[in-house]
């Protein structure tokens, strides 16, 4: 779970770490005639949960009430990296005379805690490592101690001042944000806390003027008393990256908890009419991840690199039959995917409730002149004879809501080939569309 800056800057408080003077968020131009103690210079900024906001300007620093006002209005207009800006941050403008990086994460190779700082803050810290390498400090912490040791606190700000001998100035101060970012990282189960930049003011003092948390998911159930103080539904879920999509939202409240979009904010998103989009119904969260991967490289060695998977949903252990319905209502709700490409590996779930599932999706959408997008797949296992009954009676029954329903029953096929297949008929559906 990624906390939003003035979310993260409320925990760096509690800890002891340095923030600018905070005036609120809003969400309107309008708001800020409410607000009787705002100071100028003021810094606005846009409220996301993705990087880079200040080169897709989304930062702004403004000097009086007209030029908040505009600038707040907009932001509120605008788009970062395709993600819309729902609210703003108000904070005191600092002057800065230096940035510096500063995080404590996780290792994603060593799996190591490891605490990282550079003289070189306020820009992208990957961009750092590659072209200078060296002026990035690292200690990894492999026993990963609850307590940040002094001779590692005093070594990375060691660092620091020889990089930037203004900040000898506030040796114990740096040493003391060192320190509570760390003992912030361990006491509220974090994967990173971040400082980008932390900034030195003109009167030397370190200010962390941008604030980065991303909680542990797993270990959520242990910060319910952190989420109520910072206003956040514990049983709410967020992305690493961003909120929840419309459609992830509307999984999460059916019940069905592996529902996650690969390209977010759908409504917005303009297709290729090369590409062919796919939505994934797997069974199995980690079959799941191989059809993605197969998808892409099916799509890659056979089809120009033209196919896109875009969405992924898993039902979890033995759904209702309503719970199946609603999951391909989803799908074809969806204004992206083209062909939904399904596998039913039937262990705890039941081949027989996912067929009349899907069946009832189909009758139901066609009865009601809804968007039916084509279903190609393969179910094996719990239950597959009475799923092989029910699908060909009802492809007799009624034949036009399941014109294209395409399913192997049985293991004649591997997966692979029938993902392959299901490609092959979504782009010669296209074609014969084009031509009609």
């Amino acid at each position: 779970m990624r906390l939003y800056e003035h979310e993260a800057k409320t925990i760096f408080d509690l800890e002891g770490i340095p923030i600018p003077i905070q005036f609120g968020t809003i969400q309107s131009a309008e708001e800020l005639e409410k607000i009787s103690n705002l100071n100028f210079p003021l810094m606005v900024k846009a409220l996301v949960l993705i990087g880079g906001r200040g080169n897709a300007g989304g930062i702004k620093k403004v000097n009086d009430l007209h030029e908040a006002k505009t600038a707040v209005s907009e932001l509120m207009k605008l788009r970062i990296h395709g993600y819309p800006v729902n609210s703003v941050i108000l904070e005191e403008g600092i002057d800065i005379k230096g940035e510096i990086y500063l995080s404590v994460t996780i290792d994603p190779i060593s799996f190591d805690v490891v605490l990282i700082t550079s003289a070189l803050g306020g820009v992208d810290i990957e961009e750092v490592a590659k072209s200078n390498p060296d002026a990035i400090w690292k200690k990894y912490l492999p026993d990963n101690p609850v307590f940040l040791p002094e001779t590692v606190v005093r070594d990375a700000a060691e660092f620091l001042i020889s990089q930037l001998p203004q900040l000898s100035e506030a040796r114990a101060q740096l040493q003391s944000i060192i320190s509570n970012l760390y003992a912030t990282f361990q006491k509220y189960d974090a994967k990173i806390c971040e400082i980008n930049p932390l900034v030195i003011s003109n009167r030397n003092k370190p200010i962390a003027a941008d604030a980065k948390i991303v909680l542990d998911d797993n270990a959520l159930y242990r910060q319910s008393t952190l989420l109520t103080k910072l206003g956040i539904d514990p049983a709410s879920k967020r992305h690493d990256v961003a909120e929840q999509t419309t459609f992830e939202a509307r999984a999460h409240k059916a019940g069905i908890i592996g529902y996650l979009d690969l390209l977010h904010e759908p409504e917005e998103f303009e297709k290729d009419p090369e590409k062919l989009y796919v939505g994934l119904v797997p069974g199995g969260a980690g079959y799941g991840i191989f059809s993605i991967d197969e998808v892409v490289n099916i799509g890659n060695t056979c089809f120009d690199g033209r196919v896109v998977p875009i969405n992924f949903m898993d039902s979890g252990g033995g759904p209702a039959l309503s719970t199946v319905a609603e999951m391909f209502h989803l799908l074809m709700d969806h204004p992206i995917p083209d062909l939904i490409i399904t596998s039913r590996f039937g262990g705890i779930s039941s081949c027989d409730i996912f067929i009349r599932g899907l069946i009832q999706a189909l009758r139901d959408r066609y009865a009601t002149g809804k968007r039916i997008i084509p279903v190609y797949g393969r179910m094996v296992g719990t239950d597959l004879p009475n799923a092989r009954v029910y699908l060909e009676k009802a492809k007799k029954e009624t034949p036009e809501p399941l014109n294209n329903l395409y399913i192997v029953v049985g293991n004649q096929k591997i997966m692979g080939d029938v993902i392959k297949e299901g490609i092959e008929y979504g782009f010669k559906l296209r074609k014969q569309q084009k031509k009609e």
